[in-house]
């Protein structure tokens, strides 16, 4: 039987009662995004609370996840209230556009999302496996609208997806008056080609300063120094 947990240097992430389990793309996410400047952050989609975690652990922001599952809001809640951050980690159970709709008030400085990334292939049988994997409930599309709604004006939108929708990204960006001002190219192996995306976009126009790329293994089981430097104040074998 799997573990139910994931234990991190700092904080433990159980993910029994979650459709997605704790993976390489949110841990990447949550070491990657840029805290330096957050007083408050929102990460949608939040599963079992890990980028949630890792960003309070990263900064002293409050942080606000949401998510369209109550199982996962009810694990989510348990693991934030389990951790050294329980009083700056607030989780809600609601969709993506019930939660603009209801703050369109409230702005925040960073908005994180792992977000479905399947499109059009065989779905699993498991419902919530598939709400969670799959796009039908939260379009690409959705997300960066309804987000950019929802950012401060110095605020930025930061994102893991799957490399081939980086054009998807840039035209989405354009449509909403965002601009992509970091990118990080990330490759499983040397010589390989990029499998993930990470991007930051903003309100403001400015060229992509920092576009570099990221490559996780030397060879298997074998990480590389730039991986370990992200990762090292989480995995406890770093």
């Amino acid at each position: 039987m799997a573990n139910p947990y994931f234990r991190f240097k700092k904080f433990t992430v159980y993910h029994d009662k979650c459709a997605m389990k704790v993976g390489t793309d949110a841990v990447l996410l949550g070491a990657w995004a840029d805290t330096s400047f957050c007083r408050n952050i929102l990460d949608i989609g939040t599963g079992t609370g890990i980028i949630a975690l890792m960003l309070a652990q990263r900064s002293q922001a409050t942080v606000e996840a949401i998510d369209i599952d109550k199982e996962a809001c009810v694990q989510a809640t348990e693991n934030a209230a389990a951790s050294p951050y329980t009083e700056r980690i607030k989780v809600v159970h609601a969709s993506c556009a019930d939660f603009a709709a209801s703050n369109q008030q409230k702005r925040y400085d960073l908005i994180v999302s792992n977000p479905p990334y399947f499109i059009n292939s065989l779905k699993c049988p498991d419902n919530k496996r598939t709400v969670a994997r799959h796009t039908d409930t939260l379009l690409l599309s959705d997300l960066i609208r309804e987000a950019q709604t929802l950012l401060s004006p110095s605020g930025r939108i930061a994102l893991v997806l799957p490399y081939e929708r980086l054009e998807e990204v840039k035209a989405l960006a354009s449509a909403n008056h965002l601009y992509i001002c970091r990118q990080t190219d990330v490759i499983p192996t040397p010589g390989a080609a990029p499998k993930r995306l990470l991007v930051e976009l903003s309100t403001t126009e400015e060229n992509i300063k920092n576009r570099d790329t990221l490559t996780i293994e030397e060879a298997r089981h074998q990480y590389t120094p730039e991986y370990i430097a992200l990762t090292k104040e989480f995995y406890l074998k770093m």
